[in-house]
């Protein structure tokens, strides 16, 4: 994973337009003064940083909730600091769709009206203007990026003061909210560390000075790194705000798979195979030699293969139309305009391409174009091959592009 200490990718080319970060998140910094200064260490609201009707809107809740059979865990209410339990918002659908568990809208708006804060949950596969979205800001951070909506009732707070295991950018949508915002008791908490570990000391916490006390309008843009503490209060009107959750790889992540390695090769070794000696007191003679065979295994171990499996299996590919795709293929021509799909996390490992979406292996001759089409320097098929593109587009990792 190629990214900067400060955990974000390298510096983009003097000719590279800014990205979502730098236009819409965080205007006025660059991305590497982000990084630098910002990123995974303090809190950052930025007043007016744009106007994000293109994303989500009060229509955009009210069509997912009312016609999108939206089921859960996409959807989850919260009332004064609890969340209810599913059957008290869902129901079958009727003819056709009988499936218990999706949304109901009445009963959703009797619970909103009575309070409830309503959360959309990973809307970056329910709503394609935030997938776009969060897709574009996975790609400039080296991290995936999630994103949940909260539609709460005036003067009403979904949750109380509490941490999230991930970075936030909360981008305020319509109504205003009030956000109070401490430091954290358990710095960078890794996402089995979940705040609940630390109730007390973030209770306590939340009762004293907050480092931040401010009320978001339309528009403002608050980032917080994981571990600080906030909670939100709608004030006089309804109040939507999105949150885009990184979910950040650590040091911690990087040492989790570098241990998966060392302890893969040693599977392999006879000698770390066999059994210990009769007599449980004997034990710690072989201590100091697994410890040694362990640390020259995790010296000699190559992380990488098993790295990119992970932070692949962490996020998806973009859309595929399936008729889209067969139309392609059907009309496969040298002059087809194609590209490569987005967020494949592609590379080609000798004569192995490796995707999200599985791998296939190449003769030598079609490696050249391969490297080209990685590269962003294909445009047609007649630029790949007719066969090699017609084996990609059928794989699911060449798409028709738009002429």
């Amino acid at each position: 994973m190629s990214t900067s200490p400060a955990g974000l990718q390298g510096p983009r080319t003097a000719t590279a337009a800014p990205g979502v970060l730098e236009s819409r998140l965080a205007p006025g910094l660059t991305r590497e003064a982000f990084a630098r200064d910002i990123w995974s260490r303090s809190p950052l609201l930025s007043r007016r940083a744009g106007d994000f009707s293109d994303l989500f809107s009060a229509a955009a809740v009210d069509e997912l909730l009312s016609r999108r059979g939206l089921r859960t865990p996409f959807l989850r209410v919260a009332k004064n600091g609890t969340t209810l339990p599913d059957a008290s918002f869902t129901s079958p659908a009727g003819v056709g769709a009988t499936i218990g568990d999706q949304a109901d809208d009445t009963a959703l708006w009797r619970e909103f009206a009575d309070g409830a804060t309503l959360v959309l949950q990973a809307l970056q596969r329910t709503w394609a203007p935030i997938g776009d979205f969060t897709a574009a800001l996975a790609g400039e951070l080296g991290h995936p990026v999630q994103a949940n909506a909260y539609v709460t009732p005036p003067q009403n707070r979904g949750f109380d003061a509490h941490y999230d295991v991930h970075d936030v950018f909360v981008l305020q949508i319509e109504g205003t909210k009030r956000w109070t915002v401490h430091p954290p008791v358990h710095p960078a908490p890794l996402r089995d560390q979940p705040w609940t570990d630390h109730r007390t000391a973030v209770t306590e916490a939340a009762r004293g000075e907050p480092h931040l006390d401010t009320v978001l309008a339309p528009g403002d843009v608050l980032y917080l790194p994981r571990g600080w503490l906030h909670a939100a209060e709608a004030q006089g009107e309804v109040a939507i705000h999105l949150t885009l959750g990184v979910h950040a790889w650590t040091r911690y992540a990087l040492a989790e798979q570098l241990m998966r390695a060392a302890l893969a090769e040693l599977r392999e070794d006879p000698w770390a195979r066999a059994s210990l000696p009769l007599g449980a007191d004997r034990a710690e003679d072989d201590l100091a030699p697994v410890r040694a065979r362990l640390a020259a295994a995790l010296a000699a171990t190559d992380p990488a293969p098993r790295l990119h499996r992970t932070r692949r299996a962490e996020a998806r590919p973009a859309p595929l139309g399936p008729l889209a795709q067969l139309a392609a293929v059907q009309r496969l021509g040298p002059r087809t305009p194609v590209r490569l799909r987005g967020a494949l996390e592609a590379s080609l490992e000798g004569r192995r391409l490796i995707t999200r979406v599985g791998w296939l292996d190449f003769p030598e001759t079609d490696l050249p174009a391969l490297r080209r089409l990685l590269a962003g320097e294909v445009r047609t098929a007649g630029d790949l091959g007719l066969a090699c593109a017609g084996r990609l587009l059928r794989a699911g990792v060449l798409v028709p592009a738009a002429q």
